[in-house]
């Protein structure tokens, strides 16, 4: 469901719901009328570029959709009639656990994937893209702010490739649990930038590094 593809599939088909192109569904949003376009979904570089989760915010509030609705038009790639806040055919459930706990011990393997007991879930759209070990965290507080809010829900996936620009959650060794943005990252060292203002940014020897994660959605 979340896939590269997808993501903007449901872009697109909102868009045609709602007869408008793609720039003037950015434009209803209030974003820049080029943020949807063709050329802005993909780098030169050849690295898939994916739209904020604060973009789709913003075009869920200017055309009255739900996220359920979005889901299932990324699954179909056009309006699946599903009525007003139905959920998407293909449900399932992926670990959910709340940023207090995740530093505690026992819940991730060496490799930080979810492991152990005391995991509660939460209802994920299922789909062949989804790759396993995917799980989600729960903000709590307000260290993340403006970006995440108290109760989002974080979707993170480890063991993926992740890059400069990136939003990440990293836990240390020592058991802190913090989502940042990774800033630069070499062999011996890694240098995250602080998603608040407020709080200053992190860096760290690799040897301090439990694991490093990658952000994929988040649910606000």
């Amino acid at each position: 469901m979340f896939s590269h593809d997808r993501i903007w599939a449901a872009i697109d088909a909102l868009a045609e719901r709602n007869r408008l192109s793609p720039s003037g569904l950015a434009r209803r949003a209030g974003l820049d009328p080029t943020s949807f376009n063709k050329s802005k979904r993909q780098g030169t570089d050849g690295r898939q570029r994916w739209p904020s989760t604060e973009s789709i915010a913003k075009v869920l509030d200017a055309t009255s959709a739900t996220i359920d609705e979005f889901f299932a038009l990324g699954d179909t790639g056009r309006d699946s009639g599903l009525p007003q806040g139905a959920f998407p055919p293909q449900t399932g459930t992926i670990p959910l656990l709340g940023f207090a706990q995740a530093g505690a011990g026992g819940f991730f393997d060496d490799g930080g994937f979810p492991a152990g007991q005391g995991w509660d879930v939460v209802e994920f759209p299922a789909s062949p893209d989804r790759k396993p070990g995917v799980y989600a965290l729960e903000v709590q507080g307000d260290s993340m702010l403006p970006l995440y809010r108290d109760g989002d829900i974080l979707i993170v996936e480890p063991g993926a490739q992740v890059r400069r620009g990136d939003r990440v959650v990293v836990k240390t060794r020592e058991g802190e649990v913090m989502a940042k943005m990774l800033h630069r990252q070499s062999p011996r060292a890694i240098e995250l930038l602080s998603l608040n203002p407020e709080h200053p940014n992190r860096s760290f020897d690799m040897e301090e590094v439990d694991w490093i994660a990658r952000i994929i959605w988040a649910s606000q």
